[in-house]
């Protein structure tokens, strides 16, 4: 796998902990540089990475969760072009799980925004969530 550009965004409400949503997305990509920057309502964490590694607790959950052909369909839904772009509950992230989600409506605190770039994005939804042997 060629290069690739993992972007990560979601929103911290005022209600909630900024260390639990770091959490929330260490749990599903690891080793990624985060920033917090104030919002008109709470603040945004983004996050960002070239490195492939970063993507290894993502592949590891949706093997160990047993919904690599449901992870296929959303990311294979989410493709346009170069790019993945799919969306994430915020409050399973932090449970140690996946669940994908819509832009709103589906996590009542906000969706982790994920967005994923690089030269062959099948190969990478292969390597992330293979069909079933």
């Amino acid at each position: 796998m060629d290069a690739v550009n993992i972007y990560i965004e979601t929103g911290i409400n005022p209600t909630e902990s900024e260390d639990r949503v770091m959490k929330a997305i260490e749990n599903v990509f690891a080793d990624l540089p985060v920033h917090v920057k104030p919002a008109r309502k709470g603040s945004i964490l983004l996050a960002r990475s070239e490195d492939m590694d970063s993507l290894t607790n993502l592949r590891n959950l949706l093997r160990r969760e047993r919904i690599r052909s449901a992870a296929r369909k959303v990311l294979f839904e989410g493709l346009k072009g170069n790019t993945i772009s799919f969306y994430l509950n915020k409050q399973v992230a932090y449970a140690g799980h996946i669940s994908f989600s819509m832009v709103v409506g589906e996590s009542p605190l906000g969706s982790i925004s994920v967005q994923i770039e690089c030269d062959d994005p099948r190969e990478l939804i292969n390597w992330l969530a293979p069909r079933k042997a």
